[in-house]
């Protein structure tokens, strides 16, 4: 083998032990639930024993009126939340990026709640929203107000708001790393042309900041779809089915009612919708990486 043909294949060399494990702990089993969805499959069956039914799992999910409401609980659910984590991690990374005493111990407090195991946070926020001893119908009664049943009469909030405890900081990390990142020179010139703070964040800050926020939202909705301990902690999936996502009751469908086709199949809806979400945020980061360039070159060719 000539040095050439070394020079040629030395990259590859070095990737074939990653790409094998990408191979093996990736492609495999989703290949192995695709397969698994054509199937009627019990637990008690390996798969080479189950009966080839072809999309009848699909069709029957299809036209399943309990799949379709935990879709749209689903879609509610991930959407609301990544849109309140974003406006308030964004918010806190903008209010709190300045040099002032004990703000490095501040930033540390912020991010505690995403260090806490996801089961832990669900036992905690069950306490608090406890419709006796929870400390938030301790406080509304302090004040002359009546108790609420917050797991019996908004589950759905009920989660949302534990969900944002935990997962805001995410979004304040990485908007404050953007932040820190900027390019001091277009703030001093927005400065000096009389840029108010206001304008500098709507005008410098935030359009410098918006491929960052993009992955980040992008990585904070695909994880809210898989969210799977809180509520499993808080309510389990009901009142009925107004808290069961889709990886719960994926999880149902396998464990409880054993049917592990209808379970794979129900993943694979899962897989393209977040498939979906990911090629039209790259789609989305790549026109707006394009649209910058194109604005670029024009600046240049007017210079």
């Amino acid at each position: 083998m000539t040095r050439q043909n070394v020079s040629r294949l030395t990259p590859y060399m070095f990737i074939a032990p990653a790409a094998l494990v990408m191979i093996l702990a990736l492609f495999y089993p989703i290949g192995y639930m695709m397969w698994g969805s054509f199937r009627d499959w019990d637990p008690s069956q390996s798969i080479s024993e189950t009966e080839f039914v072809g999309m009848q799992n699909y069709v029957r999910l299809w036209m399943d009126a309990q799949f379709w409401e935990s879709f749209s609980v689903t879609l509610i659910f991930a959407f609301t939340v990544v849109a309140v984590e974003m406006f308030l991690g964004v918010g806190l990374a903008l209010l709190l990026d300045r040099n002032i005493r004990g703000m490095s111990v501040l930033r540390t407090l912020f991010i505690l709640p995403m260090m806490i195991a996801p089961v832990v946070v669900g036992l905690v926020w069950r306490y608090m929203f406890h419709q006796t001893y929870g400390t938030f119908n301790r406080f509304l009664e302090a004040i002359g107000l009546d108790g609420i049943d917050w797991l019996g009469q908004n589950p759905l909030l009920s989660v949302m708001i534990a969900d944002i405890w935990q997962w805001t900081p995410f979004i304040f990390i990485l908007s404050l790393a953007a932040l820190q990142s900027l390019p001091r020179s277009a703030l001093e010139a927005a400065r000096i042309d009389g840029a108010t703070p206001w304008q500098q964040i709507i005008h410098i800050k935030l359009p410098l900041m918006a491929p960052v926020l993009i992955v980040t939202m992008l990585l904070r909705l695909i994880d809210a779809f898989k969210v799977l301990e809180v509520i499993l902690v808080l309510t389990g999936g009901g009142p009925g089915l107004s808290t069961e996502i889709l990886a719960l009751r994926i999880a149902r469908t396998a464990r409880e009612f054993r049917e592990l086709g209808e379970a794979a199949a129900m993943s694979n809806y899962l897989l393209v919708l977040l498939m979906v979400l990911t090629l039209g945020m790259f789609a989305f980061t790549r026109w707006q990486e394009a649209r910058a360039r194109r604005l670029k070159f024009a600046a240049e060719e007017e210079g």
